[in-house]
């Protein structure tokens, strides 16, 4: 089997698991890795977590740089504060969940990776709290919950795998 096949046959499955999460963006998300290439599964959670951390660290950055703009009201600027910090936790998380894949501990890397991915919900559910607030990290949201739901779909397979 080729390295993009079991990326594709990964993706595929993990899809067919989970209605929320997308193939193709499984797929594109960790052909654009090189590593990725000829890695096996536990090393495509890894890469996969990897990405998650990068992307956490990203809006982490994006929340300050927003935070420090003047375009946004009190409540707004609440909200940010709050994501910021949901965000900050989930990104010591996801550490704690490599941690976890590492030791072969794929129970422990599920409810790590479960834990951070509460972050997106609970930062989009802050803004939808107020009638007519824009949620300015819908896309960046909307990625890391993706990459989520890989990362929980794969140690799954994982896990049963080595039952």
């Amino acid at each position: 089997m080729g390295s993009n096949d079991l990326i594709r046959l990964s993706c595929k499955k993990a899809a067919a698991s989970d209605p929320n999460l997308r193939y193709k963006f499984c797929v594109s998300s960790l052909e654009a890795i090189p590593q990725s290439h000829g890695a096996d599964l536990e090393q495509l959670v890894a890469i996969t977590l990897n990405l998650t951390i990068s992307n956490a660290t990203s809006i982490t950055s994006t929340i300050s740089k927003l935070l420090v703009e003047k375009q946004f009201d009190k409540y707004a600027k609440e909200c940010l504060e709050d994501c910021l910090e949901l965000y900050s936790d989930a990104d010591l998380t996801l550490q704690d969940a490599v941690g976890a894949l590492k030791a072969k501990d794929y129970g422990k890397a599920n409810i790590e990776i479960s834990s951070a991915m509460d972050a997106s919900s609970t930062c989009e559910d802050g803004f939808l709290e107020k009638k007519g607030e824009v949620y300015p990290l819908k896309r960046e949201n909307d990625h890391f919950c993706q990459l989520n739901i890989i990362s929980l779909a794969f140690i799954n397979t994982l896990a049963q795998d080595h039952k």
